[in-house]
């Protein structure tokens, strides 16, 4: 369960306590992801994340931020997706207030020293390589600008170098006032806190808090018409990512696409799992998984593959998706595919991180926040019919969008593979 308060300036403040844990998480959500930004500021979600650790008012500098948390065993972290970006603390109980006390200077009073934004800057463009040189993370990337296009869903959350090489304080500070305002900011405690102590702490540490947003992401209205994207790339193993356009999460078959991706290949005992990397020795790694935006959505299946059967693959996933729109899937796939979200859900809510991401995440974006008797609801909801219409509508040839990194250079060959 969870309480919700808000601040009198507008600040919600949710509270998810957990019986049993002597950690506590102290999460701020802001819409303030990359899906915010246009080609003149691509990355400056990402770079002001960074930002915010460089200090404050009270700890002015990286080390003083880290050596508070480090000095009590904590974990402090932050990340940046399209919709949003987060940042935690998370502590033993009797550390709450020292967590508060940390995140709210970060968050309130960074200044963005300027020689810190020029250290940054190096930084970042070497996240930018390794990433580029992690042929697993690029796949879904490079899969996400094939199917999303020169939209902002499309876009890579570190940005343009041009952009990363030549912002500054101002911009910072822009952006922060622009998006990190109360009516676009979630205060999530989770662990072993009452909403008592939840809010004593927020209207001690986050009543600075003010402003009013000052920008919308841009709709998403039609996915990108190319089917085939080559990486050309001397590498061991050939890399791939096969999917379709989905649906958005908050659509009637969010739940439905989330179901079907674990049928496919969420699991050890899915389809993907054990007809092709068991029974066939394809692969080390393949898993079928939903990427959902307000308004868009995808499901793919990714692998890594001996590069001299790179074509087998791709035809065996793309046989699976048919087979599955064509007979539907069995009633005890169904159960076990539910019992395993809910299975999944139940450990990790023993998290006091993963608990505060899951309430704090539906209020920042969602109109209703589910609580976890109201979520297993909906997923038990799903029925056979649903699935199976969905898998129809989805799982098409003419639907279908591949990537690959790996030593091929054959578009043409590709595309007429999954076209069928």
């Amino acid at each position: 369960m969870y309480s919700l308060k808000k601040l009198k300036s507008g600040l919600p403040v949710l509270t998810a306590s957990i019986d049993g844990t002597a950690a506590v998480t102290v999460m701020v959500f802001a819409g303030a992801g990359s899906r915010y930004e246009n080609q003149k500021n691509r990355g400056i979600s990402h770079f002001l994340e960074h930002m915010f650790f460089k200090g404050g008012s009270k700890y002015k500098t990286t080390e003083e931020v880290s050596a508070a948390i480090d000095g009590v065993g904590g974990n402090f972290n932050a990340f940046t997706g399209k919709e949003y970006a987060g940042y935690y603390v998370k502590v033993a109980s009797e550390k709450s207030e020292l967590a508060c006390d940390v995140l709210s200077d970060m968050l309130l009073h960074a200044s963005f020293p300027v020689e810190e934004i020029n250290k940054e800057r190096g930084v970042i463009m070497e996240e930018e390589r390794m990433y580029q040189d992690t042929p697993m993370y690029r796949a879904g990337w490079d899969f996400e600008e094939l199917l999303f296009g020169d939209h902002p869903l499309g876009w890579d959350t570190i940005g343009l170098e041009s952009v990363i090489n030549s912002v500054q304080t101002a911009d910072f500070q822009r952006h922060k006032d622009e998006l990190y305002t109360p009516d676009n900011l979630v205060l999530a405690f989770a662990g072993n806190i009452d909403e008592k102590q939840s809010a004593e702490f927020a209207e001690k540490f986050f009543t600075g808090m003010s402003g009013k947003k000052k920008g919308e992401f841009p709709a998403f209205s039609t996915f990108g018409d190319k089917r085939v994207f080559l990486r050309t790339k001397k590498t061991e193993q050939a890399h791939l990512v096969l999917g379709v356009p989905g649906v958005g999460s908050i659509d009637k078959d969010h739940f439905a696409m989330k179901l079907l991706a674990v049928i496919l290949g969420g699991n050890m005992s899915s389809r993907m799992f054990l007809r092709i990397r068991e029974a066939r020795g394809l692969c080390y790694y393949i898993s079928t998984e939903t990427d959902s935006y307000l308004d868009a959505g995808a499901l793919t299946t990714r692998a890594g593959v001996d590069v001299s059967r790179l074509e087998e693959a791709v035809t065996a996933i793309r046989h699976e998706y048919l087979l599955c729109a064509k007979e539907g899937v069995t009633a005890g796939e169904l159960t076990r595919a539910k019992d395993y979200v809910k299975g999944k859900i139940t450990l990790g809510m023993e998290d006091s991180e993963e608990r505060a991401h899951f309430y704090g995440k539906q209020q920042l974006l969602y109109p209703h926040v589910r609580d976890i008797p109201e979520y297993f609801a909906e997923i038990d909801k799903v029925t056979r019919e649903q699935i199976d219409g969905l898998a129809k509508r989805l799982l098409k040839s003419e639907e279908l969008r591949l990537v690959v990194i790996g030593n091929e250079d054959n578009q043409a060959k590709f595309e007429k593979m999954i076209a069928g």
